[in-house]
């Protein structure tokens, strides 16, 4: 950890004590500052209480009282998940106090190198894949993932060394909130449309996604996914040298799939066949992996030994268990219509889908082709339930039945099925209409699956 002296003695104010919040709190302590931790939350519900406040960091739960708005702050760090029309945030914009994320304040106390990964989808099997690679035949340090993905990255890089690396999964939040985060490699997965009731506008959505190259140079790389022609637009904003990713566009630089190759400049890596984890969004994520391992020196049997092996990470196209010859997968982060047409399109035998969620004011028509090719049957829930039917309807598809909620999903989805089929839990849509977050609702379906099947999970 670099022992800069920016904060010291600095007023600052943490806003969210979640993970990411009581890290950046703890690490400006370490740094000098004088430092206030504010959450909604009340105090009973907050974890750590006792040990903040011994360190000697002021805690205000329970709101946002006038003690904390009225008060000068010489700087705000803000959970990313926390809208800027949050009264608190409104008043450091008022006042001119600078707003950063810890991802941030993360990057300007470690001496590790930073690779840096954002998109809509993708984003955390994409990391994962990269700091396993760069963990494979390494001699010094260690890649270590951090960011969205749920490490805390002032947490990682407070120990982090120059021998080490931190691949930084960073969401379009996270983004808003950088000044000087500077990673050697960037990578953007894709960009749909997404988060627009926090960001508004679908330009400021891709704006913000695109900070994650703002301050790179003609010394860095920014891996960028090719398949889209916008996509392939906005590499022209970095300056750093772009290194395409492809499934599927006409190219011969970067990393790119060919008959169901895999090669990196001409070069032959493997078969998209031997990728542990299913589904053409896997192939593209690991595309995207196999650009940044080439760019920072890795052997393509470093490569290989990571994507043969690799079954995924939870929530995501996770293969959860094989009984009655049904294969079950728990893809609970499809939060939006692409992450499950993606899921869709992975396989290749019938598919069961389970799906549903909070109503976005969106409908479901652009899930027909996928309906139409690979879902023999489906188990509805949440606000959507309706929405999908009407989708499934016009695919042709009547075979599907309305239930309360994940679990009891899972016998119903059994009913429907045959030996060599797919049960598939990939909802389209975000959890909070009956679940506290996409964690918790995969994890209702996992124990669902076990309970019913009585077979114990991978």
């Amino acid at each position: 950890m670099k022992k800069i002296s920016d904060y010291e003695g600095k007023n600052i104010l943490v806003l969210g004590a979640g993970k990411s919040g009581t890290n950046a709190a703890k690490t400006l302590l370490k740094l000098g500052a004088t430092v206030t931790l504010n959450d909604a939350k009340p105090e009973n519900e907050l974890e750590g209480l006792d040990e903040l406040e011994s360190l000697g960091i002021t805690v205000v739960a329970g709101g946002h009282p006038d003690t904390i708005l009225n008060a000068q702050f010489d700087l705000l760090v803000k959970n990313p998940g926390i809208p800027y029309d949050n009264p608190v945030v409104q008043r450091a914009l008022a006042n001119h106090t600078k707003i950063i994320t810890e991802v941030e304040l993360a990057y300007q106390i470690t001496d590790a190198e930073i690779i840096a990964v954002t998109g809509s989808n993708g984003k955390t099997t994409t990391t994962t894949m990269i700091a396993k690679i760069l963990n494979e035949e390494r001699e010094k340090g260690t890649a270590y993932a951090a960011g969205n993905i749920g490490i805390p990255a002032t947490q990682v890089a407070m120990n982090a060394t120059k021998d080490d690396t931190i691949v930084m999964e960073l969401s379009s939040f996270m983004l808003l909130g950088i000044d000087q985060l500077h990673p050697h490699v960037a990578v953007l997965t894709n960009i749909f449309e997404n988060h627009l009731d926090y960001h508004k506008t679908r330009d400021n959505y891709v704006n913000a996604k695109m900070r994650i190259t703002m301050n790179q140079t003609a010394d860095d790389y920014f891996v960028v996914n090719f398949d889209n022609e916008e996509w392939q637009n906005l590499s022209q904003r970095s300056k750093a040298q772009v290194i395409p990713f492809s499934r599927t566009a006409d190219i011969t630089k970067g990393a790119y799939e060919n008959n169901g190759k895999l090669y990196y400049n001409d070069e032959f890596i493997m078969n998209a066949d031997d990728i542990k984890v299913p589904g053409k969004q896997n192939v593209e994520n690991a595309l995207a992996a196999i650009a940044v391992a080439k760019v920072m020196g890795k052997s393509n049997l470093a490569i290989t030994n990571v994507l043969e092996t690799f079954t995924g990470v939870k929530h995501r196209t996770q293969f959860v268990l094989e009984a009655d010859g049904r294969r079950y997968y728990n893809d609970s982060k499809a939060t939006d219509i692409e992450a499950t047409q993606m899921a869709l399109e992975g396989f290749d035998k019938p598919i069961v889908l389970l799906a549903g969620g909070l109503d976005r004011g969106y409908t479901f028509e652009r899930l027909v082709p996928q309906f139409k090719d690979h879902v023999k049957g489906a188990v509805l829930f949440g606000e959507t339930a309706d929405l999908l039917a009407d989708a499934l309807q016009q695919a042709g598809i009547t075979n599907f039945k309305k239930v309360t909620d994940v679990k009891a999903a899972v016998p119903v989805a059994y009913s429907m099925s045959d030996a060599g089929n797919i049960i598939l839990l990939s909802p389209a849509n975000a959890s909070w209409d009956q679940y506290p977050n996409f964690e918790v609702r995969g994890d209702q379906f996992i124990e669902a699956v076990e309970q019913f099947t009585q077979t114990k999970g991978v």
